[in-house]
C-alpha cells in the first residue's frame, strides 16, 4: 500500500508543478487553487514514509515528479524534445528502480 501512496504522491507532484507554471506567477486563480495537489502529495509521501526508507521514498517522489513534469512539458507546453532530455528522464526512472531493487522495499 505504501508504494501505491508514493506513486500517487509523485503524480500529484507533477500536477503541482504544472499548476505552478499555468498560474502565471499566481495571477490565474484556477491553477493557483490546484496547489492543493501539493498538500495531498506531501500527505501521501508522509504516509508512505511510515514503512518505506526515506531515501528511497524521496527519490521515487522527486523522480516521478521531475520526470512527469518534463514529459508533460515536452508533450503539451512546447518544451524542447531532445534525445538527451529523454535519456535523462530514462536515467532518473532507472535510478528509482535501482534504489528499490537495492533494498528499498517496505519494512
Amino acid at each position: 500500500m505504501a508504494w501505491i501512496l508514493l506513486i500517487i504522491a509523485g503524480l500529484l507532484e507533477t500536477v503541482f508543478a504544472i499548476a505552478l507554471k499555468m498560474s502565471e506567477g499566481f495571477t490565474r486563480l484556477w491553477p493557483t487553487v490546484t496547489f492543493a495537489a501539493a498538500a495531498a502529495s506531501f500527505t501521501l509521501l508522509s504516509l508512505s514514509l511510515r514503512s518505506l526508507p526515506v531515501g528511497t521514498a524521496y527519490a521515487v517522489w522527486t523522480g516521478l515528479g521531475a520526470s512527469g513534469t518534463a514529459v508533460f512539458g515536452m508533450m503539451f507546453l512546447g518544451d524542447p524534445v531532445q534525445v538527451l532530455r529523454i535519456v535523462a528522464i530514462v536515467l532518473i526512472l532507472a535510478g528509482v528502480v535501482a534504489l528499490q531493487l537495492a533494498g528499498g522495499g517496505a519494512h
